[in-house]
């Protein structure tokens, strides 16, 4: 009972190469369990064979440990405690590291509307789909410039306050027939041109879809990755037109559904 109160006030796993490989070799075995492999074990860790018996020695002191014969161990409900309460201590640590300190330095990156010291608070605001930031407090949303830029350069900013405040975009699917249906030939350019000047880009998936949208007075702004192009868009307040062949329709849609992005599918207008 004394080994295991001391046991219990050791430094955690981050702190003891020691217990850092206890820890390693107990969840060996508990995955391996009751047939362990020492050679197994040492090789997973990376460690050597040796020392692994030396370990299995002072675990089964501890009582951490059962052994029932050559080659059969099995981790005791001490053990589970011991890696458990070391396990909530990654976990704690884990979450310090991703919230309290990675987040304060994650570094995103905007246009500079007016030119901008590095360490200047920045205020941000969002325009045409990418983020603008102006020197000074003059929103609710600032940052603070980690390089300098000239104005219409980019910028680095981190150390987010507030929110960005924008309305989320929407988009206007046209479905084009299928080419056995008349594809593109059916399809109303003008019709097309129309809806086009509405919308902030213009997005075609399937050959019908970016043949009807070859036009004179359409601008076409993605062809490839489009499922990711347009809900990204639309997410960062642009109005989408998307032109898509019928069999690339579904995917369009359930892609939009699952990122909560307001669409709405019409029929192509025909000539």
């Amino acid at each position: 009972m004394v080994q295991k109160a001391d046991a219990a006030k050791e430094v955690n796993i981050l702190q003891s190469k020691r217990n850092a490989t206890r820890y390693q070799i107990l969840v060996q075995i508990a995955e391996r369990q009751p047939a362990v492999s020492q050679q197994e074990i040492a090789d997973a860790i990376d460690v050597t064979p040796q020392a692994v018996s030396d370990y299995l020695k002072g675990l089964v002191e501890e009582e951490y440990v059962e052994k029932h014969g050559r080659g059969r161990y099995e981790v005791t409900k001490d053990g589970v405690d011991w890696l458990i309460s070391q396990t909530d201590t990654l976990r704690e640590v884990v979450q310090h590291v991703s919230e309290d300190v990675v987040g304060q330095v994650e570094i995103e990156t905007a246009i500079a509307t007016t030119g901008i010291n590095e360490g200047e608070t920045v205020s941000l605001t969002m325009r045409e789909g990418v983020l603008h930031a102006v020197a000074g407090r003059t929103g609710g949303a600032t940052a603070v410039a980690v390089t300098s830029a000239d104005a219409g350069r980019d910028v680095g900013i981190t150390n987010f306050e507030g929110v960005v405040n924008y309305d989320l975009g929407t988009v206007t699917v046209i479905s084009v027939p299928q080419v056995q249906n008349g594809g593109s030939s059916v399809v109303s350019s003008t019709e097309v041109t129309d809806f086009a000047e509405e919308h902030d880009i213009v997005a075609a998936a399937g050959t019908e879809a970016l043949v009807a949208a070859r036009t004179p007075d359409i601008e076409l702004d993605v062809r490839f990755g489009t499922q990711h192009a347009v809900q990204e868009a639309a997410m960062k307040g642009l109005d989408v037109l998307l032109l898509a062949g019928a069999d690339e329709l579904s995917a369009h849609t359930d892609r939009l559904r699952e990122g909560n992005i307001s669409y709405e599918v019409i029929d192509a207008p025909e000539e």
